[in-house]
């Protein structure tokens, strides 16, 4: 395993370059391009690395999957009656469809989604950028996961897109916290700082039945686990999610730091990080890592 991880590196390193570092966050555009990373957990505790894995990045719409699971960890079911679990098949901060459709996002991990989720555990804790990071930190096994404070601020100077969707849901009846204080929470998770090592860690519960091993906790039900990887398969890349399903076949969820997540049902977590996006804002070189990987080896669940 370790060799074919620098193996694939060295095969898709050719592709930096070709994409864009995300620089509608200011504090995003600074970042080097020309860095690369890939960590592959095993749910019997092996780890293999490669390449920039020890990295710290922001870990931006990944953390969207984080806040799903706490909601469903103490509103079970009962989040659904907000929003749905269908592809939207639009940009992840389209306004359209949430017009359309009176307020209830399609998904969870489109914006307008994220934030209703974040509405929801905003109701929940009483400090939910500290439940969050705590969280975080037991899930990945690293008590130094920290917020970045400079990306989260910048991005909160460039919130107007996410407030017009909060606001407008508000107007529907679907946002019941102050929209503000929501987006200080939905921001701060998305600069949440990890490496590859700590993302392959983190999401370990989804690829055995919801249970994380190394804290030893039960994070999820079985049942629960499958659902989530099922809405990180059909929506977990945006609008790409269907290509993603076709390259790489397996549950993954992107974030524009430039890092994917995807997972191995009963075996593997795997985290793969290069800034540069490709036009549906997942990472160019990221994609193609996955791909390969999991045509090597056979992982497509499909």
């Amino acid at each position: 395993m370790q060799t074919l991880l620098t193996q694939i590196l060295d095969e898709v390193r050719p592709l930096i370059g070709q994409g864009k570092v995300a620089d509608y966050i200011p504090a995003l555009a600074d970042v080097p391009a020309n860095q690369l990373g890939i960590a592959v957990y095993g749910n019997d505790g092996s780890l293999y690395s490669a390449g920039d894995a020890q990295t710290p990045f922001s870990v931006q719409s990944i953390s969207k999957v984080f806040s799903l699971v706490q909601a469903i960890g103490h509103s079970g079911e009962a989040i659904w009656e907000r929003l749905g679990h269908e592809p939207s098949g639009q940009p992840f901060n389209s306004l359209v469809q949430l017009e359309f459709e009176r307020g209830r996002p399609r998904n969870p991990f489109i914006n307008a989604g994220a934030l209703v989720i974040c509405d929801i555990n905003q109701s929940r804790f009483a400090a939910p950028a500290l439940s969050m990071r705590d969280f975080v930190r037991r899930l990945s096994g690293n008590p130094q996961v920290l917020v970045d404070g400079k990306v989260a601020e910048s991005e909160y100077q460039h919130r107007s897109r996410n407030a017009a969707m909060a606001y407008l849901m508000q107007s529907f009846g679907n946002f019941h916290n102050e929209v503000e204080l929501v987006l200080r929470s939905y921001f701060s998770h998305c600069a949440l700082q990890m490496n590859c090592v700590d993302l392959a860690k983190a999401f370990c519960f989804l690829a055995n039945e919801g249970f994380c091993k190394h804290s030893g906790e039960q994070i999820l039900s079985p049942r629960q686990s499958k659902q989530v990887n099922s809405i990180m398969a059909t929506s977990g890349l945006y609008d790409e999610a269907g290509n993603f399903a076709y390259r790489v076949g397996l549950p993954g969820k992107s974030g524009v730091g430039g890092g994917i997540i995807a997972v191995v049902p009963g075996q593997f977590t795997v985290c793969v990080w290069s800034p540069e996006l490709n036009a549906a804002g997942n990472s160019l070189a990221g994609m193609k890592a996955l791909e390969l990987l999991s045509e090597r080896i056979n992982w497509s669940v499909f």
